[in-house]
């Protein structure tokens, strides 16, 4: 019974289109998009020679948790988000099939929050202490972007922040609870002093999991101002965030999760794996008009404090990161033809104090390497790990004609790795090194304005991505240092693409690609390891693909749909004289389908989405594959406003029908152990409370 009113609900949400027409038509003219992913001042996508994307969380698809960016990217074409169910783990984000790789954090893409970038020197990003609760847009660049961003393979993911409104006080709260004792709370205000802006955010997440061993408890606290001074305006972030608790409960093999997906790996709960973070993040940022362009600089240091248990090792890591951008963009009219020049440079440090032991949580009796039960045993390694990134990057944009616009970028880079071993003794020589690693990355790119709407694209990239830190520090063979042999892998990308928005409220936006990449990084384990990831270089891969995003925007009623095909293959790779050449690269669907429906009839708000996806195979051989599923998800809202105090609530439900899949794989893992549960089904309801008083401050922070 429950089955079939699921089916009605999400049936009811997904085919209402002659409902919601009848409805005022107010919202269907579509303002054309601006964004500021080019690095430039807010541009026209229109007038862009790149796959971009920009989402608004929570405009056409109201009621969201803000405990993923899965809720936030889903929609996008050509991104793939796995949320692998583990708190110690973010989730996997994959654009173009660049990031399927990555054991934790983010890989390959440049992620960045406000100008200042999450992304570290070494080309990792974690996730874990990201606040999406106050997050106003955000911009998506798939494709090659190193000629703008340096190292980054597969594209940029660009967060902006609410803009901030000082002359109305508004405070919110907002609590809602789910299965698995799962709760959240946040609070929020927004305002002025004076002349300064402000807004602060604070929450607090606390769930057991859906699996057994994951269990999760995080707080965080964000406080950001901005304030003009002489013409040019200030930013100001401070981020703070702490997580006492985030157990790890492994991947499953296929048995195991057709079993029962709320296991946990019998190993993963022996070792106590698991990790406890704090963190602190402050950035200033100043950006001021000049000549019709801008000049616009950035500074950002933070702390993390990491102590993480896993299965073959307890590591703690101290870190601290520190960096600078600065950049100007100017028009300039040469010879008759407008251009648009910019200009940036690009610093980043990073400083890991790394200590490693022995996991001795399970030890029946002693050992050399565990003389003695207990978590934490003997140590084996104590090193210091620096990393430098520099950029320089130089792009033009030219007026050809009225309808044709040239664009070229390019960037040199240089990442310098070193290692300080602090753990010599007669039987442990010396392991510290050094590695630099250099690249350069240029762009060609040319658009087309079909019409005031519509734009026709093509371009030719070129991109680079380093190994991290922690990859060129795993050795297969168990020694210590920099790994002198792992290869930054390079790609050549060609593209066309189509974009339009449309009077009618729809928009599209389609791309067609192809990428030739040389040593792809790839992940692998070996059987001794327990779970340990190292990694190598195959020696040639090609991307093949398609994209398409179409949304229709009403008055009441809002459809969007978003397709990606991938067809990725190693072409030249051999391991221990077998070749995989011909097979499909490992842990991202072939095709993928998301769709959405939300409806609003008066103060009332449905909301249907629906993700598809085919299989993916999880090892080089292609010899085991988790299969493809479909999951449904439906929310209502209902909202009350009144002249100064508004309040909401919400229901839902994930994973309507209960489908049991693997939301996530781990490529080429040992011992079977490829795949990782998706949520099975969840009831969730909350409610946010929200309080506004405005205010005459007519001086302040006026944009």
């Amino acid at each position: 019974m429950r089955r079939k009113a699921g089916v009605l609900l999400v049936g009811l949400i997904a085919l209402a289109p002659d409902f919601a027409l009848a409805q005022d038509t107010a919202r269907t003219i579509l303002v054309p998009v601006v964004v500021q992913v080019a690095r430039d001042a807010g541009r026209p996508v229109l007038e862009l020679p790149y796959a971009v994307s920009s989402v608004v969380p929570d405009s056409a698809r109201p009621g969201q948790k803000h405990t993923s960016i899965e809720e936030t990217l889903f929609l996008v074409p050509g991104v793939a988000v796995f949320n692998r169910g583990n708190p110690a783990q973010d989730a996997r984000i994959s654009i173009r099939g660049f990031g399927a790789r990555s054991a934790f954090g983010v890989r390959g893409i440049r992620v960045i929050r406000d100008g200042i970038p999450l992304t570290l020197a070494d080309g990792q990003t974690p996730l874990d202490y990201l606040d999406l609760e106050n997050v106003g847009r955000v911009e998506i660049l798939r494709g090659s972007a190193s000629s703008l961003y340096g190292n980054a393979g597969g594209g940029v993911i660009d967060i902006h922040s609410r803009d901030i409104i000082p002359a109305q006080l508004t405070a919110s709260a907002k609590a809602w609870t789910s299965d698995h004792s799962a709760r959240k709370t946040v609070a929020q205000t927004e305002g002025n002093l004076g002349t300064f802006g402000y807004q602060t955010t604070a929450s607090r997440w606390k769930t057991d999991g859906f699996r057994n061993y994951s269990a999760q408890e995080t707080t965080i606290g964000d406080l950001r101002g901005v304030f003009d001074l002489r013409g040019t305006r200030y930013s100001t972030s401070f981020e703070g965030f702490k997580m006492p608790v985030a157990q790890s409960p492994g991947a499953l093999t296929l048995a195991q999760l057709n079993s029962d997906p709320t296991l946990a790996d019998p190993l993963s709960i022996r070792k106590g794996a698991s990790k406890t973070v704090k963190q602190a993040q402050f950035g200033l940022s100043a950006v001021r008009g000049i000549h019709g362009g801008e000049a616009r600089g950035s500074f950002y240091s933070g702390r993390r404090s990491l102590y993480n248990p896993l299965t073959f090792a307890v590591v703690a890591v101290q870190r601290h990161t520190s960096g600078a951008d600065f950049r100007g963009t100017i028009p300039v009219l040469l010879h008759g033809i407008e251009n648009r020049f910019t200009a940036g440079l690009e610093l980043q440090h990073q400083n890991d104090g790394r200590r490693n032991w022995s996991n001795c949580n399970d030890a029946t009796s002693a050992t050399a390497s565990c003389p003695s039960p207990g978590l934490q045993g003997p140590m084996t390694l104590d090193q210091v790990e620096l990393v430098s990134s520099r950029g320089v990057y130089f792009g033009d944009e030219a007026k050809l004609t009225p309808k044709y616009i040239l664009s070229a970028s390019a960037r040199a880079d240089a990442v310098n790795f070193a290692v300080k071993d602090r753990f010599v003794t007669a039987i442990n020589p010396n392991d510290s090194g050094e590695r630099n690693l250099r690249s350069l990355s240029p762009m060609l790119g040319l658009t087309y304005r079909l019409s005031l709407t519509s734009s026709y694209y093509w371009n030719v990239s070129t991109a680079f991505e380093t190994p991290t830190a922690t990859e060129l520090g795993n050795h297969p063979d168990g020694t210590a240092g920099i790994n002198q042999e792992l290869r930054p892998q390079r790609s050549l990308t060609y593209e066309t693409g189509y974009k339009s928005t449309l009077s009618s409220g729809i928009q599209i936006n389609a791309s067609v690609f192809s990428t030739a990449v040389r040593d792809e990084l790839v992940p692998f384990e070996i059987p001794s390891s327990n779970g340990r990831r190292y990694f190598r270089n195959a020696g040639r891969t090609s991307r093949k693909g398609a994209e398409l995003g179409v949304t229709k925007t009403a008055a009441a009623l809002d459809l969007a749909a978003a397709y990606t095909f991938g067809n990725f293959k190693y072409e030249r790779y051999t391991v221990g004289g077998v070749s995989y050449a011909g097979k499909s690269i490992p842990g991202v669907p072939v095709h993928q389908l998301q769709t959405s429906a939300t409806i609003r009839i008066g103060k009332v708000t449905l909301v249907g989405e629906n993700a598809v996806n085919s299989r993916v195979v999880a090892d080089d051989a292609n010899s085991i594959a988790a299969p493809g599923y479909v999951v449904t998800n439906a929310r209502l809202l209902v909202d009350r406003v009144g002249d100064a105090a508004g309040i909401s609530f919400t229901a839902g439900v994930y994973n309507v029908f209960n489908r049991t899949y693997a939301a996530s794989v781990a490529v080429n893992a040992t011992g079977a152990k490829y795949f990782e549960p998706g949520q099975t089904r969840s009831l969730y309801a909350g409610f946010t409370l929200g309080f506004s008083a405005g205010h005459d401050t007519p001086n302040a922070n006026k944009k």
